[in-house]
């Protein structure tokens, strides 16, 4: 029988390889990358069942690549192997379409679990997060919305490279755009967002997740 083929996404060399030896035994292991631009070439070409992924990664965060990766491919399934504790990356991990979310300080058994759980199209919610998760969505009311859920995809892309400190020529060559194209989305965005300067747009892109302080 077909070993299920899994996709890494960590752009942490040292913690990739320590998965490597981990899923290897269970899993075909197709491909690591260390970046969420990265993830959504190698899935396209290599097309695992699974992707394990994390929250934190340069180009394009795990959230929003799961995102535009379940667009392509709805039937993909999607686990997050994440630092993050913070009930609110969860909430937006399975917003963006993920079957299960482990942290990785927990048991390497549990990352097994969380992935053949994801494979029979079950959910899986590492226990130290479960109870949280439910409270949260109780007490979140149905009308408030995310201030990031006014931007579009693309111009969520764009904000999490100026606030990774990319040149506006930078990001035109990494998205394909016209310089022009990436101003006029920055400043579309601080109009939706009610923000006034560089700065603030920074800020915002790391108080709700889209990159790291």
């Amino acid at each position: 029988m077909a070993r299920a083929r899994v996709l890494l996404a960590d752009d942490h060399r040292i913690v990739a390889e320590g998965l490597r030896a981990l899923l290897e035994p269970e899993f075909e292991l197709v491909g690591i990358v260390e970046d969420g631009r990265a993830l959504l070439d190698s899935a396209e070409k290599l097309r695992p069942d699974v992707v394990v992924v994390d929250v934190s990664m340069p180009l394009l965060n795990g959230i929003e690549a799961v995102r535009q990766l379940k667009k392509k491919n709805k039937d993909i399934a999607v686990v997050f192997l994440t630092m993050h504790v913070d009930v609110t990356y969860a909430a937006s991990a399975f917003e963006a379409g993920a079957s299960g979310y482990v942290l990785k300080h927990s048991a390497p058994s549990e990352l097994i679990t969380a992935i053949s759980s994801a494979l029979k199209g079950r959910t899986y919610i590492t226990p130290l997060l479960a109870g949280e998760l439910l409270q949260f969505h109780k007490q979140k009311p149905q009308e408030q919305s995310d201030k990031g859920d006014k931007l579009t995809m693309r111009q969520r892309e764009v904000l999490q490279l100026l606030a990774e400190g990319r040149s506006v020529k930078e990001i035109a060559r990494i998205l394909d755009i016209s310089s022009r194209t990436v101003e006029f989305h920055k400043y579309s965005m601080m109009e939706v967002l009610g923000l006034k300067t560089s700065a603030e747009l920074v800020r915002f892109a790391v108080k709700h997740g889209i990159v790291e302080e």
